[in-house]
């Protein structure tokens, strides 16, 4: 008796195809902003390149807080909250448990693990449906949807549904871009794999494998003595795959990728002069899944170049944006030391610069958009968009800017025509848009701000940061408040808080990291806080907020009100706070 397989259909408003960082924030913001959504990840777990599967930390416009106060909030910096609040210890497997629940919990998202996407369905240059393998459950999972986005890193749906894309580099005249290659080629940068090392209280003896390569010296490494000298956890330049195809050939680069690493660690534990500083320390893990930089990138509506970077990308329509350096990789990845070549260039860039909304759908289907390392960029600008906290910032502007699409009932290129509305629903949201004020209803401006000591006016002057040397914020300490009051008794949606996370602060989850960064919430975050309102003229507790862990804050209120009061109870041990944004609707 023959079986068939189990089929499942969906039928929603946007379908995300890949579940890294830049697909969790396209998915969660579009399924917050009203859209039904359906997750297509091909993983076990979530969020790509940061998983328990690959280890490597987000990078972004704050350069790990070389550039302060410029880190990426909206919900990335929801997730990195939530992670400090409940993994002090940095497990990955917590991270991978702090994504799923955030995915799973949220009810108009459907979320299929161990789903890879493998089919299309397209017609008149609009997707209609995708289909997917579930390798756990045997069941083909068809997903129709208004809108799609890829997500994948890899860009699978150009080749299901011809969506233009590109790969490799282009060359030094296409967009005058000083910084390519005088030649077009076929050339990427590489994935890597790196390792986890735990020490002990005695000594470990390491007899390499047989597969393992053997390096004598340390010169046969890149960067020299100097480069593996900090053995927590693997090295980002165990690089290979630019030379060759970046996805056909992902399996045989991640067998030559596991030589390289063991051959690495022999080196350390049994070859290098200074391998007493490793004698207690023994491997703890092995990354089996490459971590990638580059394949495709989707051709949309602008493709993003270094000339763009480097004047700051001051578009109109500017949604998202990066401040990492163009970190461009050499192909030869590892075997760049051997030629006497460095594994990778810095080159420099402005921090923030702007991301354009038309680098985030397709020129020529119609349905289609994407955020992360495929989106609309030349290689050189790519070197610096692929990492994940500007993946995520691009992620959030294409969730929003589908639901956007799918309430107006309109494509994602015609959602240009409502710039304004995608820009202050990223900031209503918490994202950050350089150059861009949030504006504030008439109730907030029309009413009368007070504080109990300072100039609270900057909790409504749009700028929810620090920028420059501008705090932007109202400076408080325990015990104090600031409050609206109304001309008369007004109805009152809600009230929205934007608190002090402490974004000069490292907060990314990292084994790379050594003295600065956080295993706990920021000190300056505020604790225990209270809101109240004011009705029939006396003052009364409406809310109490204990064990508060994140930066964005929403009180529901619902009824007429003569007034509206913050009030700092405790922070995490930190002596004054800063409230940088304090509004009513």
């Amino acid at each position: 008796m023959s079986e068939k397989f189990k089929k499942e259909i969906y039928d929603v408003d946007f379908c995300v195809v890949g579940g890294g960082m830049a697909g969790i924030c396209t998915a969660l913001s579009a399924a917050r902003n009203g859209a039904r959504v359906v997750l297509m990840h091909d993983r076990p777990v979530l969020g790509g390149n940061s998983s328990s599967e690959c280890r490597v930390h987000i990078c972004g416009a704050d350069r790990n807080t070389r550039i302060k106060n410029m880190r990426e909030t909206g919900i990335l910096e929801e997730l990195r909250l939530e992670n400090l609040s409940r993994n002090p210890n940095r497990s990955y497997s917590i991270w991978d448990l702090v994504l799923y629940q955030k995915v799973i919990t949220e009810p108009s998202i459907v979320l299929l693990l161990n789903c890879s996407c493998l089919d299309a369905e397209v017609e008149d240059n609009h997707i209609v449906s995708v289909s997917g393998w579930q390798t756990t459950t045997q069941t083909m999972h068809r997903v129709k949807a208004k809108i799609f986005a890829d997500c994948s890193g890899d860009g699978i749906l150009a080749p299901l549904t011809g969506a233009l894309y590109r790969m490799g580099r282009e060359a030094k005249n296409e967009f005058n871009e000083s910084h390519a290659p005088e030649k077009p080629d076929s050339k990427t940068m590489g994935m890597s794999c790196m390792f986890m090392a735990r020490e002990y209280d005695k000594p470990q003896n390491f007899d390499p494998p047989e597969i393992a390569y053997r390096f004598d010296r340390c010169e046969d490494l890149p960067y020299g003595k100097q480069g593996h000298s900090w053995i927590e956890m693997g090295y980002w330049w165990i690089e290979l795959g630019g030379e060759h195809h970046s996805i056909y050939d992902t399996e045989k680069l991640r067998d030559q990728l596991l030589k390289i690493v063991l051959g690495v660690w022999d080196h350390i534990k049994n070859r290098c002069p200074e391998k007493n500083k490793a004698m207690n320390w023994a491997l703890e893990w092995l990354q089996f899944l490459p971590a990638k930089r580059e394949s495709r990138r989707f051709i949309g509506h602008h493709i993003l170049t270094q000339n763009d970077i480097e004047s700051e990308g001051r578009f109109q329509d500017v949604v998202a944006y990066g401040g990492w350096p163009m970190d461009d990789h050499n192909p030869a990845g590892f075997y760049s030391a051997s030629m006497k070549m460095p594994s990778t260039i810095f080159y420099p860039t402005p921090s923030p610069y702007g991301i354009s909304y038309r680098c985030l759908y397709s020129k020529n289907v119609k349905n289609l958009m994407f955020a992360g390392r495929n989106a609309s960029c030349t290689h050189i600008a790519m070197s610096s968009t692929r990492v994940m906290g500007t993946a995520c910032s691009m992620g959030q502007a294409v969730g929003t800017a589908a639901a956007i699409a799918i309430k107006k009932s309109i494509l994602p290129e015609d959602v240009l025509n409502h710039i304004e509305l995608l820009q202050q629903t990223l900031l209503y949201d918490d994202a950050y848009i350089p150059w861009i004020k949030q504006k504030f209803p008439q109730i907030t401006l029309q009413a009368k701000l007070s504080a109990s000591s300072g100039n609270p006016e900057p909790v409504r002057d749009g700028i929810n940061r620090p920028v420059d040397n501008e705090s932007h914020c109202w400076k408080c300490k325990e015990g104090e408040w600031i409050s609206y009051s109304f001309v008369q008794e007004t109805f009152v949606k809600r009230a929205t808080l934007i608190l002090d996370s402490g974004l000069d602060k490292l907060i990314t989850m990292s084994h790379l990291q050594k003295d600065n960064q956080l295993t706990h919430l920021p000190d300056t975050m505020p604790k225990k806080f209270r809101i109240e309102i004011k009705q029939n003229g006396k003052w009364r507790m409406f809310r109490s907020v204990e064990n508060n862990s994140q930066r964005l804050f929403r009180c529901e209120i619902n009824q007429k009100i003569q007034a509206v009061k913050f009030i700092l109870e405790k922070t995490y041990e930190a002596k004054s706070s800063c409230v940088y944004a304090f509004y009513c609707e």
